[in-house]
């Protein structure tokens, strides 16, 4: 039986430190929830006042509608999966993933029929006479999640568990990993700083910085509608641009930069405006949503913009830039440029289509974007490079 989670006002402190601050968070029954943040962030603080191994400072932790205050891990409806698994290298894999059907009495007989189920779901039928150390490390991986199956847990929790595993096993678990989980249909809370994990497995993410909750939402939101500065520096590849908000609607924002007067989508929260004029504001533009334009660039996109805007396909927004160095990685071109008044160079991002660049370093070049594609947010934090 599957359970939500709710946190209410939690705070968690360790003597003068808070790691985690006003935490408010719902996750649905049956959903696949992931926190995602850089290390030391909280993410994993919380993760073990959900599971009962530490108590909130002050606010309440709920599974199924239930104060789970004075609550012990034994005791709630959680299983935890562990970094490093902590399998049992002197059992079989079947008593690994009984053990805790072993505890609570189960005979050899049902353990060894509940073990054959897990088996299957797992996609590992017939491999339960096999030690740990034979298998791969996929392949324990799976294992673990079948042991923290085993008990029945309404709430799985999962503590960073892919972060070992190589480039492309990890790819591989992650279709394994949300798989599962809709086979079983309960709620899994995952932690991680890997945003490819968090994106691809989660029904929504909620991004943490320096304790505090940046924003909560599904996959889409949180790459293309970032709310803060350290969301769109942390989630994704960004360019950024910084100026002054020359104006500002419901809609868009006009920044001054040095690049030029740039166009951007206005990044509401709450459902609320973040900036007006005269704010110091970053613009953010993902490498996909840059092109080669054709044309002189302006300084000022604001004539432009609308001459732009009425002609299909047209950009709105148009940058004079150097070509520094290309990069081809198969299935994409890597082009960075170099931007007056911009200290890190910008990056352009170009589906191959099989045919040669046809720029090369050196060459002086218009980038463009439409202000669709952008989003204006006010100053603040960037994630760590």
């Amino acid at each position: 039986m599957s359970a939500d989670v709710q946190l209410d006002e939690v705070w968690i402190r360790f003597g003068d430190f808070v790691a985690a601050r006003d935490i408010n968070i719902s996750i649905r029954q049956g959903e696949f929830f992931s926190f995602l943040g850089p290390s030391g962030c909280g993410k994993t603080t919380l993760l073990r006042a959900v599971s009962g191994f530490l108590q909130p400072s002050q606010g309440r932790v709920s599974i199924g509608g239930r104060d789970m205050a004075g609550i012990g891990p034994n005791k709630r409806p959680t299983a935890l999966i562990f970094q490093n698994l902590a399998l049992f290298p002197l059992m079989t894999v079947w008593e690994n993933i009984t053990f805790a059907l072993e505890v609570r009495g189960a005979g050899r007989a049902a353990r060894r029929k509940k073990a054959e189920e897990l088996l299957e779901l797992i996609a590992l039928p017939g491999q339960g006479e096999k030690m740990v150390s034979e298998l791969s490390g996929g392949q324990r991986q799976r294992v673990a999640i079948a042991r923290a199956l085993a008990a029945e847990p309404s709430v799985l929790l999962l503590d960073e568990p892919l972060s070992a595993l190589d480039l492309k096993l990890r790819q591989h678990m992650r279709t394994e990993l949300r798989a599962i989980q809709r086979r079983v249909g309960i709620t899994f809370i995952y932690i991680t700083h890997d945003q490819g994990e968090a994106l691809t497995m989660s029904d929504h993410v909620a991004v943490m910085s320096h304790g505090v909750i940046e924003q909560v939402g599904d996959g889409n939101s949180i790459y293309n509608r970032p709310e803060s500065a350290f969301v769109a520096s942390f989630v994704g590849e960004n360019n950024l641009f910084s100026g002054t908000v020359a104006a500002t609607d419901d809609a868009y924002v006009t920044v001054d930069s040095p690049a030029g007067r740039l166009r951007a989508r206005h990044a509401m929260r709450g459902g609320k405006a973040q900036l007006a004029a005269g704010d110091s504001a970053f613009v953010f533009v993902r490498p996909e949503s840059l092109k080669f334009a054709a044309g002189a660039s302006s300084a000022s996109a604001e004539a432009s913009s609308t001459e732009a805007s009425s002609s299909t396909g047209a950009l709105d927004n148009r940058i004079g830039a150097r070509i520094h160095q290309q990069e081809f990685e198969g299935n994409f071109w890597q082009v960075f440029c170099d931007v007056d008044g911009v200290d890190k160079r910008v990056k352009l991002s170009m589906v191959n289509d099989g045919a040669s660049m046809g720029r090369g370093p050196g060459e002086e070049v218009t980038l463009g974007f439409n202000a669709d594609l952008a989003v204006a947010l006010p100053q603040g934090e960037l994630a760590a490079e």
